[in-house]
């Protein structure tokens, strides 16, 4: 029998995966933005085509267009005949003094992640702009990086934490060295704590099978996600793989309820 090419056999296994998923399993893409070419009417289409129900963001905090408690009711007010659910990208760490608890509460859900945070010296730091980051010894960056992740799960109002595990260009040939096991179980033991499920990235191929193996392991609750910055979704193609490698059934799956509006 002939053998496929890698990336041919890595597309139909997510075909396959994704068929069978919309019998067996929730197929829910729960970190999708409408950026770039990728509009509303693509979004709808793409969902219909793929079968995967999408979870559109809206990215507030500091330094984006949705700044304000108004701001974000009048984005939920366009969205609110859509057959999306509608989720708060809670952006920075002063996000939660910028929204008010009522407003926030009507999202049908809420995600964050690390990569954005003001340091010690007091400046803003963007893991994925190389110009914002310095990492003079690997380690003592790790080991702040995994407490600031352990302090957002424990102080903020959100539902997953996404983009996880993820290191700037700097250091991030060194992965499998510096997510230690020792620190991915902080992380994790911080997820069930305070029940937040963790999103299996499928834009940056995050976390790992190996962390993901221990967050099965410890009782971890998993979200699907793209981050998506234009029309090239893909179909969870990553997500799907880490699905069966990891042996994820429905039970290890975040479910949520979309909230009458």
């Amino acid at each position: 029998m002939k053998k496929l090419p890698v990336i041919l056999g890595f597309a139909m296994l997510a075909h396959c995966f994704t068929a069978q998923s919309q019998s067996d399993f929730p197929l829910v893409d729960y970190h999708v933005h409408l950026k770039g070419d990728f509009t509303y009417e693509k979004a709808v289409e793409h969902s219909k085509q793929s079968g995967i129900r999408y979870g559109v963001a809206l990215n507030c905090g500091m330094g984006f267009p949705t700044q304000t408690d108004s701001a974000a009711l009048a984005w939920l007010k366009t969205m609110k005949e859509s057959p999306f659910m509608l989720a708060m990208q809670a952006e920075g760490r002063e996000w939660v003094k910028m929204f008010s608890p009522d407003v926030i509460a009507r999202f049908d859900y809420v995600f964050t992640d690390a990569m954005t945070y003001t340091d010690g010296a007091g400046k803003r730091v963007r893991l994925w702009i190389k110009e914002e980051v310095s990492v003079p010894d690997k380690q003592l960056f790790m080991d702040d990086l995994v407490s600031r992740i352990e302090t957002i799960m424990s102080t903020e109002p959100i539902n997953i934490y996404v983009n996880p595990t993820f290191l700037p260009d700097c250091i991030a040939a060194d992965y499998n060295q510096l997510w230690t096991r020792t620190r991915m179980l902080k992380v994790i033991n911080a997820a069930v704590k305070n029940h937040i499920a963790i999103e299996i990235n499928n834009r940056f191929r995050l976390p790992s099978e190996e962390f993901i193996k221990l967050a099965k392991k410890n009782g971890v609750k998993f979200a699907f996600g793209t981050n998506n910055s234009d029309s090239n979704m893909g179909d969870l193609d990553y997500c799907l793989l880490m699905k069966k490698q990891c042996n994820l059934t429905t039970a290890d799956m975040f479910q949520l309820k979309t909230k009458k509006r």
